[in-house]
């Protein structure tokens, strides 16, 4: 029987040639380089297929990396290929998911208590077949208990739910999260009434609207309107009565 397949991203004995074929121009050598090691960029990109990015942009991130490491790489140095590369395809991983895949931004030491707090969730999720506790979590990092908090809180900033998203998705008919977050606003009918009525009362002399603000934007009975008006209560009543009846008359021919 044969015996397993050598990994694609075995180090090749004529690495170095193509380098130097590179560094003179030849961009069909550095093109050789790099798709000879794309299976390690890709298998370095799914370590972190656990995250919340896609593994696709992943794997584009480490294409990023092997591409740089190619650009940089010096074999005078005695370093493999392949030992040069992995970490620097994994630094453009780790900067990628440290600073480009947060949807609310913590500070950085929030970040990284929060890659820690994952991992030794993890770690103990696989070694007692349950969700470990916040003081599992403190033990487990030599955290407080208000930091592994703090860290935890901070982790479900990484990606945004939708407000459309039922709140619990274990019910069903659950409500919305935007059903909770929404409410009526009085405001909005009293400023469209505000402006049908400054709109009809156009129709209306001076002194009626005058006595229509009296009456019901500063409350007064009939006798202090025609105090303040000049003339007699009977007269302010009959001028109430038409400037409802021209109103009303003037709203329904409005379309």
């Amino acid at each position: 029987m044969s015996g397993p397949s050598r990994p694609a991203w075995r180090v090749r004995t004529d690495d170095q040639a193509l380098l130097r074929r590179h560094r003179t121009g030849d961009r069909h050598a550095r093109s050789t380089l790099i798709e000879r090691y794309l299976p390690l960029a890709r298998g370095l990109a799914v370590r972190y297929r656990g995250s919340p990015e896609e593994l696709d942009d992943l794997i584009q991130v480490a294409s990023l990396g092997l591409v740089k490491a190619v650009d940089r790489w010096d074999p005078d140095r005695g370093v493999a290929f392949t030992s040069f590369a992995t970490p620097t395809i994994l630094g453009e991983l780790r900067h990628h998911l440290r600073d480009r895949s947060w949807s609310v931004k913590p500070p950085r030491r929030l970040q990284d208590l929060s890659r820690s707090t994952d991992r030794a969730r993890r770690e103990l999720r696989a070694a007692t077949g349950r969700e470990p506790t916040i003081e599992e979590l403190a033990n487990r990092l030599g955290r407080s208990r208000g930091e592994v908090t703090e860290a935890v809180l901070a982790s479900r900033g990484r990606t945004a739910s939708s407000l459309d998203a039922p709140r619990d998705e274990d019910r069903a008919g659950s409500e919305a999260a935007v059903d909770t977050l929404s409410q009526l606003d009085p405001g909005y009918a009293r400023v469209e009434a505000k402006a049908t009525i400054e709109r009809l009362i156009a129709v209306l002399d001076d002194r009626a609207r005058a006595v229509l603000f009296l009456r019901f934007e500063l409350d007064l009975v009939q006798s202090q309107i025609a105090a303040a008006v000049g003339c007699s209560q009977m007269h302010v009543s009959r001028i109430l009565a038409a400037s409802l009846e021209a109103l009303r008359a003037q709203a329904v021919a409005t379309p």
